[in-house]
């Protein structure tokens, strides 16, 4: 497999980490593209990518700390620099727990490889992980929508949410159920599948929300690849079926964390 092979077979989760990092679609994506430009303006940094998905990490991760230590001095990529909110929230956050979270839940690396990719020992990760959960037990409580049309999943989802201490505003198993929940509270996170019970489409009845107002969503689906494609607007958070109960926890806290910023678009 050549280089550019594998790196495109990376590059959608690669995207979806940087998204979730950032809590922006247009600021995840900018890093990326800056990590590729870097990549290809160094020959070793380019020979590195051949190990394939841990290194293509790495080098994402040192031009992101780089940024991260100089967020403040215009030396972001463009499109970057012009997420003026998602800045400020970066200001505030503690990058390396959320880093270490992330990357042993929602990208699945083990602590050895998120040790690799971070610069800094296994048990140095565990310890950074766990300062994350920490920090997302101490989190402000808010109301949650669950769209979801396999009962037991939904059940699952629901318990999970309110073991973090928030609550569930409703349930809905198609889009028309979910318009139904809406009109009468508007929540304050919304976690949705994509395929649902009516054939109707998880993505229109989030878009039905977004309508009235922001609301972060987080898409829970056994199908990443249909929304990992970079041909329309894709989600902030995306969490693979079957998920681990920590994964979705992980992509809670960083939607609340940039709760201001819209999911999709």
């Amino acid at each position: 497999m050549s280089l550019g092979e594998q790196i495109a077979k990376n590059l959608p989760y690669l995207r979806r980490y940087a998204r979730a990092l950032t809590g922006s679609q247009a600021t995840g994506d900018a890093f990326v593209r800056a990590t590729l430009e870097a990549a290809l303006a160094d020959a070793e940094l380019k020979s590195s990518l051949e190990g394939g998905r841990v290194p293509l990490y790495r080098a994402f991760n040192k031009v992101w700390s780089s940024a991260y230590l100089e967020v403040s001095d215009g030396d972001l990529p463009p499109a970057v620099a012009r997420e003026d909110t998602a800045n400020g929230r970066l200001k505030a956050i503690t990058p390396l727990n959320r880093q270490a979270l992330l990357l042993t839940t929602l990208e699945d690396f083990s602590m050895d490889e998120a040790g690799e990719i971070m610069g800094v020992e296994s048990n140095e990760v565990q310890s950074l992980v766990q300062e994350a959960v920490e920090e997302i037990d101490r989190e402000t409580a808010t109301s949650v929508l669950i769209i979801e049309d396999e009962p037991l999943i939904s059940m699952q989802l629901e318990d999970l949410v309110q073991s973090l201490g928030h609550e569930i505003c409703g349930t809905a198993a198609t889009r028309t159920q979910a318009q139904q929940v809406v009109a009468e509270r508007t929540p304050g996170l919304v976690l949705a599948d994509i395929q649902l019970a009516d054939g109707s489409s998880g993505l229109d009845a989030v878009e039905d929300i977004l309508a009235i107002g922001s609301v972060p969503v987080i898409f829970i689906t056994a199908y990443p690849e249909r929304l990992l494609t970079g041909d329309r607007p894709e989600p902030t958070y995306l969490v693979t079926k079957p998920f681990q109960e920590q994964t979705v926890r992980a992509a809670i806290s960083q939607a609340l964390f940039f709760g201001s910023n819209r999911a999709v678009g």
